[in-house]
């Protein structure tokens, strides 16, 4: 792997880059697409590509419980097997087993988890993930780490953060020598702890860093302020990757932090659902007042859904349940992203990132359909509820409703 800066914002701290993997270049900042199973979700591989989308990540956690990383590798590995010819990384499957699996016990050793299919027992070491990954063939594989949930306790949060610097030493003593791993900083919403953090990370010289533990429901003021206090005393000649923020006006704020890559499910997530990014704003295309609107789903896109079918069309799609109107939704918002991340790299080559950003986010949010704010994301949703549980639990009891609202 290698990364160049090939520009910085003079006013900022947004910056150009070029990132040089196994299987292709990439143009930072990046957006990548989630496909969790070895696919994003309703789109084919050259669909992708026409969209402009560079790399992509896959799950950790569901490609060992199926089809199994061995099976993928014996097939030719990760990419050969979803068809897709471009760069990929993959997660570590830890979050996933703190939101989806049901939980035994996480110890130094690592942590033990019953399958969300079948109920099958397993456990996640640092070495384990490693194996996985490699296997898989990932361009950019991931440390296991503990991401503690929002809120937590100071306590809970150091606590996470000196294990994921164990597990993140023995994930580099068990890892290839050509594997591109990446470490993962957390430290919940404590900055000294994420500065603690951070210095622990990058004594074990990692070719790129994640911030980890963020967008989890705390508010965007303090999402920002964290993210601000990190790509200050990371490496400047290493890639910075915020996991899991897919808002673009988080996005923004993030890359005029410093940061170069990004991954999300709200693209496809939402589309599925029926709500649209769009240049003037987020439109939920189910709501009535589309039902005779003959304009594109949104008018400053030249993508196929944009060029071919109205908002009318679209919404009929969603009522009546067709399979077409999710797909094409998707289809857009996938769009939508890249080319919100090519003028993102267009405004920082042109020194006019601060005013395109604020134009751009001023549009959103005059555009925005009403009561279509900033919500949590399925996965937010699920990961506190089941830390929530398995906390309550651990105490004797299970919280009643009235105690979660």
């Amino acid at each position: 792997m290698k990364f160049e800066v090939v520009r910085s914002d003079p006013k900022t701290k947004a910056r150009l880059g070029r990132l040089s993997l196994p299987h292709g270049v990439v143009q930072t900042p990046v957006f990548m697409p989630v496909g969790t199973q070895a696919t994003v979700k309703t789109m084919t591989p050259a669909e992708l590509v026409l969209a402009g989308t560079q790399m992509v990540v896959c799950n950790t956690y569901h490609l060992h419980l199926r089809p199994g990383h061995r099976q993928i590798e014996a097939l030719g590995g990760l990419a050969r097997f979803m068809g897709w010819s471009g760069p990929i990384l993959t997660d570590s499957g830890g979050f996933q087993v703190y939101s989806l699996a049901t939980l035994s016990k996480v110890t130094d050793e690592g942590v033990e988890f019953r399958s969300h299919i079948d109920g099958s027992r397993h456990l996640f070491t640092p070495e384990k993930v490693v194996d996985i990954q490699e296997a898989l063939g990932s361009d950019v594989a991931m440390c296991l780490d503990e991401c503690p949930p929002y809120p937590v306790s100071r306590q809970q949060a150091e606590q996470a953060v000196i294990r994921t610097t164990a597990w993140a030493k023995r994930c580099r003593q068990t890892q290839k020598e050509e594997t591109n791993l990446f470490g993962i900083v957390q430290g919940a919403t404590y900055p000294d702890l994420r500065r603690r953090s951070t210095d622990e990370l990058l004594e074990l010289d990692f070719p790129g860093y994640a911030l980890g533990g963020l967008c989890l429901g705390e508010p965007s003021d303090l999402t920002y302020e964290l993210v601000g206090a990190v790509p200050g005393i990371l490496p400047s000649d290493r890639p910075r990757y915020l996991m899991g923020a897919g808002y673009p006006e988080d996005i923004i704020a993030a890359v005029a932090r410093g940061v170069d890559m990004f991954d999300c499910v709200l693209p496809t997530r939402n589309g599925r659902t029926g709500a649209a990014f769009t240049t003037e704003g987020r439109v939920v295309i189910r709501n009535a007042r589309y039902s005779d609107d003959n304009a594109p789903l949104d008018r400053g896109c030249d993508c196929y859904t944009c060029r071919n079918f109205s908002r009318a069309y679209l919404r009929h799609l969603f009522i009546v349940g067709e399979a077409l109107g999710p797909r094409l939704l998707t289809l857009h918002n996938v769009w939508f992203f890249q080319h919100l991340m090519q003028e993102l790299r267009q405004a920082i080559e042109q020194r006019q990132f601060e005013s395109w950003s604020r134009s751009f986010l001023d549009r959103c949010r005059s555009g925005t359909d009403r009561n279509e704010g900033r919500v949590k994301t399925t996965d937010e949703l699920r990961y506190t509820e089941r830390r929530q549980k398995a906390e309550s639990n651990q105490q004797g009891r299970v919280k009643t409703t009235d105690e979660h609202r």
